[in-house]
């Protein structure tokens, strides 16, 4: 069983009670690399430079600061740090509940699993979670991880509650500063419900045990590859599409469960400009012939 990543108290009104944060995802599994001296094969080991003296620094003597003015920062220790107390560095206190259609996923941030903290506090832990699950909403509420107070969603989940970190508002970007630049093309109607049928051969239901980290996996056997003195033969770049397809014929073929030819979706080539790219290509090859009779003619 994992450690605790967090140790303090639910409230909700009157009623408290002590909880447990343990991370609900993990990176551990997954293929990492070190930094190696490509020489010696040893592992390189990172320093920290003063940019000034261009000397490297000791643990002993790496510290916080917070700059004040161009090349000026203030000293701050991590015992101060411990001073600044807001009500949510210990107890996650529950300001109230929305329904969780109202979270836009944008402002989703990381997972966690909550467990009553030891047998005296599980009765209280069980009446808050199963008073939630009643009301079909996520409580609302602010706890402080790493010196930093989030905002944080709680929902029931199992015998537990899933508590996901929320972004404040000033860290979601604005949508429209990307979208700007997306043309609006006309589009037909027929295509749209093509594309719509396309949607529901489609519908499935989410399971996760479905979807495979393929790219890891292929990463670990190139590794064992390596390890076994095998040579690794780098992949010929693929070539870009340069053929342009017709979007409508693209939808009917994927309608039918057809693979497309390899052009670019969504540029239309109407048949009247294939006809004319056609028809030029064949009086270039006509004018050539013409040319080469003339010329042997005339010698």
């Amino acid at each position: 069983m994992p450690r605790a990543y967090w140790k303090g108290y639910l409230r909700l009104s009157l009623v408290t009670c002590p909880i447990e944060l343990y991370p609900a995802t993990s990176q551990a599994e997954k293929t990492h690399f070190h930094q190696i001296n490509t020489t010696t094969g040893n592992r390189l080991r990172q320093q920290m430079i003063d940019e000034k003296t261009g000397r490297a620094v000791d643990k002993e003597h790496k510290g916080k600061g917070f700059e004040v003015s161009k090349g000026k920062y203030v000293q701050i220790e991590d015992a101060e740090l411990d001073a600044v107390e807001v009500e949510s560095t210990h107890t996650v206190e529950i300001e109230g509940f929305v329904p969780r259609a109202e979270i836009d996923n944008r402002y989703l941030n990381k997972p966690y699993y909550i467990a009553p903290g030891g047998k005296a506090g599980t009765e209280a832990f069980a009446v808050i979670r199963d008073a939630m699950k009643d009301k079909d909403r996520v409580a609302l509420a602010r706890i402080v991880i790493t010196n930093r107070e989030h905002i944080i969603a709680l929902e029931p989940l199992g015998k537990g509650l899933l508590g996901t970190t929320l972004h404040y508002e000033d860290e979601v970007r604005d949508e429209s500063k990307v979208f700007s630049k997306i043309r609006a093309p006309k589009i037909a109607k027929d295509m749209v419900s093509l594309a719509a049928h396309i949607l529901d051969s489609k519908a499935t239901h989410f399971d996760p045990s479905k979807f495979k980290d393929e790219y890891d996996a292929a990463l670990k056997k190139l590794v064992q590859r390596k390890a076994k003195g095998k040579e690794i033969k780098p992949r010929e770049p693929e070539k870009e599409a340069d053929n342009v397809i017709d979007l409508m014929e693209a939808l009917r073929n994927s309608l039918k469960g057809k693979k497309g030819g390899g052009g670019i979706a969504g540029q239309k080539t109407s048949e009247k400009s294939a006809a004319k790219k056609n028809g030029r290509k064949a009086s270039r090859k006509t004018a050539k012939k013409t040319g080469k009779k003339t010329q042997r003619k005339a010698a």
